[in-house]
């Protein structure tokens, strides 16, 4: 059986199909490397205004290693992960993780996101990302509490976990994230493109079946109607007292019953997540208000968010004896939080980058300070790196991503220096990205094709051109 968890571990090759690199050394001594893209027709998607984004960057980055992993790297979902049709004039795109043939709802969002500020100028490109939202729409009214979908309606790999399991889910983790992502996308792609076209009646349904569910995961009627048990060895993939996890005090927030890593929650309220759903109800609300005129729902995702917003700053801001006033990563409404932060996105380290808290937020900074040191259980320092992980893959395996989300929510020069070169450094030589890598050995890391970090990689590193920042660190 092939999970989450079961990646390619220690390969020098990349994604089947793609050619292998080459690094020689110039008489100036410079390296020259060899880009690792698929061939030109074997890429599952081309789109000329994005090689012409990477041909533009390519020249503005000095370092010619992280100007070749940056051409590895942004392009991966496209070259290697997304499959685009149009059925009955409807785009739909399927965009799978790299080696696991599934998609997240988490996973897709993140993948194509940085492609978004390019979709009005490339109608291909405008009309795959607007698949993408379309085939999201689908697996929520599919089944909101699933995480992982199959690309046709057949029982998947994990058909026997004991839950109300439909063909054509993959996985049904209930996950707070996995909603709202969808929801960011399809808020964010009308932004930049104004196409309303997406906002169909199948839309609004999911859009109403996304507040229900939060409503319903507050558990101010009993525990609602989902539940998850997985036969299984490893604990974080299955829940307690039933299928329902630990006890919680209905306090406003919102229970999430797995993390976006797909483990467990220890404490269901995650607040990393519940952030994220104020901003995720709160868009829902403004496209009711402003494009579809449905302002009972505009209405009623207002009052959740403000709800779920004073219910975080009550019960998801405590007191560290050594760093003050900080976010804790989950709590349970009877005074119990946990104070650590796991890499995978929504974090506590990425709030900002989701827009779901200012940068300069005192709290938010206090945070950041915590979770980036070993008052985090999951912050490792090692010989070769130092980062964040969590107990997906386990001790001492830094996670690429939460290096990648201090860069993106830092302005300080030398932190981001440090950043990207130990991204540069920790590659193993491979030119992409990885799941994690131990902290002393890089040449150990975890999941060869990984098109989330890869593309995340991507999208560090045009900022940071942008920004006329690459050059200075």
């Amino acid at each position: 059986m092939t999970s989450r968890r079961d990646f390619l571990k220690n390969l020098s090759l990349g994604v089947g199909g793609m050619m292998v690199a080459k690094s020689a050394f110039a008489g100036d001594k410079k390296s020259v490397y060899v880009t690792k893209r698929p061939s030109l027709e074997e890429r599952n998607f081309s789109s000329p205004v994005i090689e012409k984004v990477i041909a533009d960057t390519k020249k503005k980055i000095k370092d010619p290693k992280l100007a070749y992993m940056f051409e590895n790297c942004f392009p991966n979902t496209l070259d290697t992960t997304v499959e685009h049709t149009i059925n009955n004039g409807v785009p739909d795109t399927f965009v799978i993780t790299g080696d696991i043939h599934a998609m997240w709802l988490r996973d897709s969002t993140a993948q194509v996101w940085p492609y978004l500020p390019y979709a009005k100028k490339e109608q291909k490109l405008s009309k795959l990302i607007a698949g993408v939202v379309h085939r999201q729409t689908k697996c929520i009214l599919l089944d909101a509490y699933a995480n992982a979908f199959n690309k046709e309606a057949v029982n998947g790999e994990f058909a026997g976990d004991h839950t109300e399991m439909k063909p054509g889910v993959h996985e049904r983790k209930w996950e707070i994230d996995s909603l709202c992502y969808a929801v960011r996308l399809a808020y964010n792609y009308h932004k930049v493109t104004g196409n309303t076209s997406i906002f169909t009646k199948e839309w609004l349904l999911a859009a109403e079946r996304i507040h229900d569910t939060f409503k319903e995961q507050q558990r101010k009627e009993g525990l609602g109607p989902y539940r998850f048990e997985r036969t299984t060895p490893r604990q974080l993939d299955t829940l307690s007292n039933n299928g329902y996890g630990r006890p919680l005090k209905p306090v406003g927030l919102i229970n999430s019953s797995f993390r976006p890593s797909d483990d467990a929650s220890t404490l269901g309220y995650l607040i990393p997540s519940n952030l994220f759903a104020v901003v995720s109800l709160r868009q829902i609300a403004e496209i009711c208000d402003k494009i579809v005129n449905k302002p009972e729902l505009a209405k009623k995702c207002r009052i959740l968010a403000e709800e779920v917003e004073e219910a975080i700053k009550t019960y998801g801001i405590k007191n560290h004896p050594e760093f003050g006033k900080v976010y804790a990563y989950e709590v349970d409404g009877y005074g119990n939080a946990l104070f650590m932060d796991d890499a995978n996105v929504p974090s506590l380290i990425a709030l900002p980058y989701l827009n779901c808290v200012d940068v300069n937020d005192p709290v938010y900074q206090n945070t950041r300070k915590l979770v980036w040191s070993d008052s985090n259980p999951y912050f490792f320092k090692g010989t070769a790196a130092e980062g964040i992980g969590g107990p997906h893959v386990g001790y001492d395996m830094v996670w690429p991503m939460s290096i990648i989300m201090k860069a993106m929510t830092s302005d300080n020069l030398n932190e981001i220096g440090w950043c990207v070169r130990t991204l540069r450094d920790t590659d193993a030589d491979t030119g992409f990205m990885h799941e994690t890598f131990h902290k002393d050995n890089p040449k150990h890391y975890t999941r060869s094709w990984f098109a989330w970090a890869n593309t995340l990689f991507g999208e560090l590193m045009l900022k940071l051109v942008e920004e006329k920042k690459i050059n200075k660190i």
